[in-house]
């Protein structure tokens, strides 16, 4: 097999091709021409490369065919990534992601299922998909608003091409997807989570100095209140009625200690005695909550 410059090829540095002058054996297998009725030029005919890859356990002599039909492959890999330029993701980038795909279809072509270019295309589309899907969010969102932001995005542009077409509306775009305009709304909200905005960021261009930061509320202290009231209510339903008249004298009504003595015929002391037990008691549970 003949070794080539590593500068006719400037993005195999996705994957390794073995820079090796002994063939792949006795009888090396070369790559037949392009032929005629192949939809692009980056579609070598490697049938007799992919029967070789087959016969061949795993070694030096395989990984050396498995190199080189990758190798071939590589500008189909780098076409396919070019259709998702421009979406967030350099163009380099693609290219490395649609080589794994290409990777992974030659190590799981089985030749009897027909040509590689119709098992190969999807499977290097779908990984550079799953790229975007999994690492190009810069807000995490659930699988769901992920497919109907896809299906959101493939209806506006149906939409859009048609001729003489407007931008389509949010129920134009409900119709042609059968989806409720409010998910809709949702799909066309994810279409912009690529990126974020720091919150750093001023609300406008005038001179204010405010930024997303200072429109964002603080901790309502209330709301641990009302978590701590709603606990201590559900302690003190379980005191005895004594012991709960003792606490609502002194918190609700404001009495003093010598008052509810006076009133319950009980001592002070006694009052003191009550109120430091039922307070331990409600605090207990409800911490315990």
């Amino acid at each position: 097999m003949p070794t080539e410059n590593a500068a006719d090829h400037p993005h195999t540095d996705a994957v390794s091709v073995p820079r090796t002058a002994e063939p792949v054996s006795a009888e090396p297998v070369s790559a037949e021409p392009v032929s005629a009725d192949r939809g692009y030029d980056d579609s070598p005919a490697t049938d007799a490369l992919f029967a070789r890859l087959v016969e061949l356990d795993d070694g030096p002599e395989r990984d050396t065919v498995r190199d080189e039909l990758v190798r071939l492959w590589l500008p189909m890999a780098h076409r396919l990534a070019g259709r998702f330029r421009d979406r967030g993701e350099a163009i380099d980038d693609l290219r490395q992601v649609a080589a794994l795909g290409l990777v992974k279809a030659v190590d799981r072509f089985d030749p009897v299922r027909g040509a590689f270019e119709s098992y190969a295309i999807p499977t290097i589309t779908g990984e550079v998909k799953r790229h975007f899907r999994d690492r190009m969010w810069a807000v995490r969102v659930p699988r769901r608003v992920q497919d109907l932001r896809n299906r959101v995005r493939v209806a506006r542009r149906e939409l859009s091409q048609r001729p003489g077409a407007a931008e389509p509306t949010s129920a134009e775009i409900a119709a042609h997807t059968r989806l409720t305009e409010e998910e809709v709304h949702d799909g066309l909200e994810a279409m912009e989570s690529f990126s974020t905005l720091s919150l750093d960021a001023e609300t406008g261009a005038g001179d204010d100095g405010y930024s997303l930061g200072d429109t964002l509320g603080g901790t309502d202290s209330s709301f641990d209140t009302i978590v701590d009231r709603e606990a201590a209510a559900k302690e003190l339903r379980r005191l005895p009625e004594r012991e709960r008249a003792v606490l609502y004298m002194r918190f609700f009504e404001d009495m003093t200690q010598s008052r509810i003595g006076e009133k319950l015929g009980i001592s002070q002391m006694h009052v003191s005695r009550l109120i430091s037990r039922s307070c331990a008691r409600v605090r207990k549970g409800a911490l315990a909550q």
